[in-house]
């Protein structure tokens, strides 16, 4: 059970020395500016494998149950599904419900680990193989594994190395874990953070905080929020930037350094590397005041 690329590497993975049964996924959704129906990275690996596909709305109704109950699995490995499992799933398989989860657990328990970590300055992130219970990313811990995180890593390059590390973790635990020599142990009950589901709305740089937060922020949610602000109704997306700590700009007010666009922030300046007009393809900062220098300087 999984979504995004973080859990197409794992099935990939899984799929070297498993007989996998079924894959559930979530169903298709319209993406980009064409509204384009796009199909889970998860969905073209299965379809790839010839692994059939179930993609329920929602796992809860009766008939996605009876059609997890038919393919009789031994084993559920669940990865970024998107979808909360109830009891009568976490029963239904004989070795329960396996998670690989992007965060070195109990930190950054939920929705979008990830893009937390980054937002917080986290320098170190992980790994967790879990067996699932009811609550969120609450059950006991089988195996972890820490990884670093870089001062420039985005959400799409610190996912990829944790999809790496943990499909390759997961390999390593399933065999113990089903022989029984290995047992779920409980989470440390000091340090539970939440990092909660991500809506386009959170992308939005308020350029009263500090330039080191939104810079983060860029990061963090790369690709999908996505970052981005408004000038006089005009919406500019920002997919790089850098902090300059000594910048005089007052707050949101806009200038030029090097030749590229700049933005006083509550603490420092935010320079913006790359950035996106609305209705343009992307574009460095130095090309886009090439084009819009006056629509830039004018406050």
């Amino acid at each position: 059970m999984g979504s995004p690329d973080f859990a197409a590497t794992v099935l990939l993975k899984l799929a070297e020395d498993y007989q996998i049964c079924g894959v559930f996924t979530q169903p298709d959704r319209e993406s980009g500016r064409g509204k384009k129906l796009t199909q889970p990275p998860v969905k073209v690996i299965a379809s790839d494998l010839s692994i059939p596909v179930f993609q329920p709305p929602k796992l809860r109704i009766p008939e996605a149950f009876a059609e997890l109950e038919s393919l009789k699995p031994e084993l559920i490995v669940v990865a970024a599904y998107g979808q909360i499992l109830r009891q009568n799933v976490l029963d239904l398989p004989k070795f329960g419900c396996i998670n690989v989860h992007a965060s070195y657990l109990p930190r950054w328990r939920g929705a979008a680990p990830i893009q937390a970590a980054i937002l917080a300055g986290d320098e170190i992130t992980g790994v967790s193989i879990m067996k699932m219970d009811a609550g969120i990313d609450t059950g006991g811990l089988l195996a972890q594994e820490k990884l670093a995180i870089d001062p420039d890593e985005t959400a799409v390059t610190l996912e990829h190395k944790l999809a790496q590390v943990g499909s390759q973790l997961l390999m390593d635990t399933l065999p113990a874990y089903i022989r029984g020599s290995i047992s779920p142990k409980p989470q440390p009950e000091d340090g539970v953070t939440y990092a909660g589901m991500l809506s386009k709305q959170d992308g939005f740089l308020d350029f009263s905080q500090s330039a080191v937060s939104l810079e983060r922020k860029i990061r963090a949610y790369d690709d999908w929020p996505g970052t981005y602000f408004e000038i006089s109704g005009w919406t500019l997306k920002v997919r790089k930037s850098h902090v300059v700590e000594k910048s005089t700009l007052t707050v949101a007010k806009r200038g030029v350094l090097d030749g590229y666009p700049m933005v006083g922030t509550g603490l420092g300046g935010l320079l913006i590397d790359e950035i996106q007009p609305a209705g343009k393809k992307w574009m460095s900062g130095i090309d886009f005041l090439r084009g819009y220098q006056k629509v830039w300087l004018t406050q």
